[in-house]
């Protein structure tokens, strides 16, 4: 309301808001400690240059954190609100837990972000980090959580598969630099599917097969294969997502679990190393992850 007293983007729990949050969040710690996992938490201050190394938040992510001067004495650092929990989660792994390899954690904290008018800024993460294992292992347990926790709570879930790997190994054969890989990933997920046409235009032998492929999500690994054989000719640095994708696909598709391949899935795809996912109840995300 514009004459409320609270910061925009800002958000009261009701008790009715807090009892569905209570019931979520022990269905999450349910199945976490079920799968051996152990909790924890990480402050709500972090550097920020935690954030801005390479490979840790993307460019739009970086322009939405609240940073501020730590002000120490004639002394000061840069520091940040929280804004994803994966990063400062690497860092306490590094800190107290690097030497002992394989570890399962899971959390459940806040991460804030700005956001444009009365949108939301502060976002309530139920979040899981295998850290040490391997792929496909470690996908599937993950994916396989996430079916648990929504079964359990009566959500039956839909559940797309993605390997943001494709879309840069495409990108970056027809010889787009960085930032245009982002700027023309971006668009695409806007809806602009003619960017697959101008793209196309930039790499001998893809043709048409590109957007009629990738404009499109298919069923599990067939879906992969007509990838692969339209395109992994002239282009052949699909052959490793495309190979991981299918790993992961096959033994879900072994487990009866179904799913779509979505090529054009994760935003801030410079984020992700290898396979992807996202559930949806209804059109509506309700879960994410994937391999940084």
């Amino acid at each position: 309301m514009s004459d409320s007293m609270r910061c925009r983007g800002m958000r009261d729990l009701l008790p009715p808001e807090m009892a569905r949050f209570r019931l979520i969040e022990q269905a999450f710690r349910d199945a976490c400690l079920g799968w051996g996992y152990e909790e924890v938490r990480t402050p709500t201050v972090e550097h920020l240059y935690l954030f801005t190394a390479v490979g840790t938040l993307s460019p739009q992510m970086l322009g939405r954190v609240y940073s501020f001067l730590d002000w120490d004495g004639w002394s000061g650092e840069r520091v940040v609100l929280r804004p994803d929990s994966t990063i400062p989660v690497a860092r306490m792994y590094v800190e107290h837990g690097g030497e002992e390899g394989l570890r399962r954690l899971f959390y459940v904290q806040s991460v804030l972000r700005f956001a444009e008018g009365d949108e939301s800024r502060e976002e309530w993460q139920c979040g899981i980090e295998l850290i040490g294992d391997t792929q496909p292992v470690g996908d599937i347990e993950l994916i396989l959580m996430a079916d648990e926790i929504l079964s359990s709570l009566g959500l039956g879930a839909v559940l797309k598969l993605s390997d943001p790997g494709i879309m840069r190994a495409i990108l970056a054969r027809a010889g787009y630099n960085p930032a245009d890989q982002m700027r023309l990933y971006d668009r695409l997920l806007d809806g602009e599917l003619a960017v697959l046409d101008e793209v196309a235009g930039r790499i001998t032998g893809a043709g048409a097969s590109l957007r009629a492929l990738l404009a499109v999500e298919g069923d599990g690994a067939p879906y992969i294969e007509n990838i692969r054989a339209a395109l992994l000719s002239a282009i052949p640095e699909l052959d490793r997502p495309l190979a991981e994708l299918a790993t992961v696909s096959n033994t879900l598709s072994d487990l009866g679990r179904g799913h779509t391949i979505a090529p054009l899935l994760m935003r801030n795809f410079e984020y992700y190393t290898g396979p992807a996912f996202q559930f949806y109840v209804e059109d509506q995300r309700v879960g994410s992850g994937g391999r940084y």
